[in-house]
């Protein structure tokens, strides 16, 4: 029998968790209801009330509420339900969450269960599922089921979403997970033009008895493996597609945001850094690009997604982001630079082939990387067999080393 906690505000969205929770009990499992509401008194009875929730992060509910904010109440207990949930998860009492909520209690609902580790069952019923939920859902494995109806109470819709979402966490709850492999675990960024370098170099690993994650660099995936580094399951760091740089310097629609190339330097994990794909960045349908861009030299990746070349301009300062990022490495890093061409279509005859252009970022790079930082250049393209492995010998030499 798994518990499984119902989570939310039960002052306005009582009747809806507690039909969840009798819906999990009627499979067999144990619902453990909490309260994180701050507006009116609970509609029903929950085993772990809101003030429970506050006091876990030091928190006095008290005098939140008091102010009558509701903006800042919801932020008081997005920082406190993470705290609980985590106690939960480590004193194992747990098996598995699950919410139902508007805006506010998505909010919170989002934020405790980002404090849960991957792999850990979790779920939200949301009036938000239709729209944009990557910053309800983070880097995080949360399932988001759309409400289809407001979370207003019960009827014959709600009824019927939430049933499903019962069953489905309780599903979730019930499977228990492979056990964990004890291969040392390499993550890897990769990008349609650098697919070619990533599987060559993930058949290399692997026959040396390394299991690969490979994480597709659009922000959401860069973000995703910076969070699996900081979560210390990595026993070393592949980063040969940076392209995510490119976009946060220039605007583009596939950022990562200033955090990524940092996880690794932070933690000291072993790590091989190049810069694929830097002489693009991403935006959408044409019709999509800034008008600012307007004579710039693009190309058609897919009817949805238009590459623009990054300028020598750019690139000098992308090479100088890449070696700031690589110098606050408090582990062994190289650096390994493909002279002809860091994307498919940036090798010689590639529409984006401007070997000035790269010619900037690998000086950049070059003059900027702090000494003991092993810098490397090869006479090939990001996709040839021979970089593949030159990057893989070196991240071997530096795990020995580490």
């Amino acid at each position: 029998m798994a518990v499984i906690a119902v989570a939310g505000t039960l002052d306005t969205k009582g009747p809806d968790h507690a039909f969840v929770a009798d819906c999990i009990r009627s499979q067999g499992h144990e619902p453990l209801l909490i309260d994180w509401g701050t507006q009116h008194p609970p509609t029903v009875t929950p085993q772990i009330s809101r003030a429970e929730v506050a006091a876990a992060a030091g928190l006095d509910l008290a005098a939140v509420t008091a102010r009558g904010d509701r903006g800042e109440c919801v932020a008081a207990m997005s920082a406190a339900a993470p705290v609980l949930l985590s106690h939960l998860y480590t004193s194992r009492r747990i098996d598995g969450v699950i919410s139902v909520g508007g805006s506010s209690g998505t909010a919170i609902a989002a934020a405790a269960m980002r404090a849960l580790p991957i792999g850990f069952p979790k779920l939200i019923v949301s009036t938000m599922a239709s729209g944009n939920i990557a910053p309800y859902v983070g880097t995080r494995d949360i399932t988001v089921m759309p409400s289809v109806v407001d979370v207003a109470g019960l009827n014959q819709i709600s009824q019927v979403i939430y049933a499903r979402a019962a069953g489905a966490i309780c599903g979730m709850a019930a499977v228990s997970p492979p056990t964990a492999g004890t291969r040392p675990v390499i993550v890897a960024s990769m990008f349609g033009n650098t697919t070619g370098c990533i599987r060559e170099a993930q058949r290399l690993l692997e026959e040396v008895g390394c299991e690969v994650l490979i994480f597709h660099a659009t922000g959401a995936g860069g973000r995703t493996l910076e969070a699996l580094i900081d979560s210390g399951l990595a026993a070393g760091v592949l980063d040969l597609t940076t392209t995510e740089l490119a976009d946060e310097l220039v605007g583009g629609v596939l950022t990562a945001g200033p955090e990524r190339l940092t996880a690794a330097a932070r933690r000291g994990i072993p790590a091989v850094v190049g810069p694929g794909c830097l002489d693009m960045v991403n935006f959408g349908e044409p019709s999509s690009i800034p008008q600012r861009h307007q004579g710039r030299r693009f190309y058609a990746h897919n009817p949805q997604v238009t590459l623009m070349r990054t300028t020598p301009e750019e690139c000098v300062q992308l090479g100088q982001i890449l070696a700031e990022k690589v110098n606050a490495s408090t582990g062994p890093v190289a650096v390994l630079l493909p002279l002809q061409g860091i994307s498919v279509i940036s090798a010689p005859d590639g529409p984006f082939h401007d070997p000035h252009a790269d010619a900037a970022l690998f000086t950049a790079i070059a003059q900027n990387l702090r000494p003991g930082v092993a810098l490397q250049s090869l006479d090939c393209d990001i996709n040839d067999p021979r970089y593949a492995a030159a990057c893989v010998q070196a991240l071997l030499e530096l795990m020995q080393q580490s």
